[in-house]
């Protein structure tokens, strides 16, 4: 083996989700009965129409290289360039491509994704491609000697590929500082965008969190820490910075803000050990019989 959701209040699964024909399409019926899938990687999409046909072309050379059963579930997150239609483009029949009408954020996309996904380990990965993917074989050869939760990719790893700008250098350095001082996570970069978990991690996880957009990668990996999964693992990666971005300059004031509200939820609401109680509860309550009424 080769080493985001509507802002103006609209609650995510209110959302009308158009699922789009994969290459090959199945029915729920069929997919049921499909092979087991080892890996799924989930690719998020935002005004990537330009690139995606290439870059998803790219991703399947490396992941046919792989000795795994995968699937490749890319999330339009509200395009309106061409990005679904490239993306229909790639004919494979591991790939299936999901669309919704609204920007909602990276973290949304994430989420739909994994929430469509089939494997037993999932893949997160950026659809620009600036991480190789072919660094995802030995993600899962980490995670397999290691028997880490997830495994996340990190620029500061001493065998890391990285270049990009010494502002951006400094940025990241500075911001995971911050994160290491409020939440005392023992990882060097929460932000790189290619990362593998177990699914139970991601089922336990994703329903607690609250971002969708900028800081969805912080907030995960606190609540799994919250949810006692704390074998995270780094890994090098190789980095091709470029230049073009789709996020905006208010950007960064937007990851503080949200980090911001992680540590509020997470120190003084206690939000997420609430939420996990309530779903506790819930859960037990669909587990006990219905009351029959008493006879006349």
């Amino acid at each position: 083996m080769h080493t985001n959701r509507c802002t103006g209040g609209v609650e995510p699964m209110s959302l009308d989700v158009m699922k789009s024909e994969s290459a090959q399409p199945a029915a729920e019926t069929e997919r049921q009965a499909l092979p087991r899938v080892q890996l799924s990687v989930v690719v998020p999409a935002y005004r990537e129409g330009k690139r995606i046909y290439q870059n998803i072309t790219h991703l399947l050379d490396e992941l046919n290289k792989l000795d795994t059963t995968y699937e490749v579930v890319i999330v339009s997150d509200g395009n309106t360039d061409e990005t679904v239609r490239e993306a229909k483009r790639v004919r494979s029949p591991q790939v299936r491509v999901f669309h919704y009408p609204m920007n909602i954020g990276k973290g949304f996309a994430l989420s739909l994704g994994v929430d469509q996904s089939l494997g037993e380990l999932v893949t997160f990965i950026d659809a620009d491609m600036e991480l190789d993917p072919a660094n995802i074989g030995g993600f899962i050869e980490i995670m397999e000697t290691s028997k880490c939760d997830a495994v996340i990719g990190s620029k500061r790893h001493p065998q890391s590929k990285v270049a990009y700008p010494r502002f951006r250098r400094l940025q990241s350095w500075t911001y995971q500082l911050l994160i290491r001082l409020l939440f005392n996570l023992n990882v060097r970069d929460t932000q790189t965008g290619l990362k593998l978990f177990r699914r139970q991690v991601l089922q336990e996880a994703l329903p607690l969190l609250a971002i969708k957009k900028f800081a969805f990668d912080l907030e995960l990996l606190v609540v799994a820490r919250q949810l006692g999964y704390r074998n995270v693992c780094e890994a090098p990666i190789s980095l091709d910075y470029r230049f073009e971005s789709t996020v905006s300059p208010g950007s960064a004031w937007r990851v503080l803000w949200d980090t911001a509200a992680i540590f509020y939820r997470l120190r003084i609401l206690r939000y997420y050990k609430r939420r996990q109680g309530e779903r506790a509860a819930a859960s037990r309550d669909a587990e006990l019989p219905a009351e029959v009424p008493p006879e006349a």
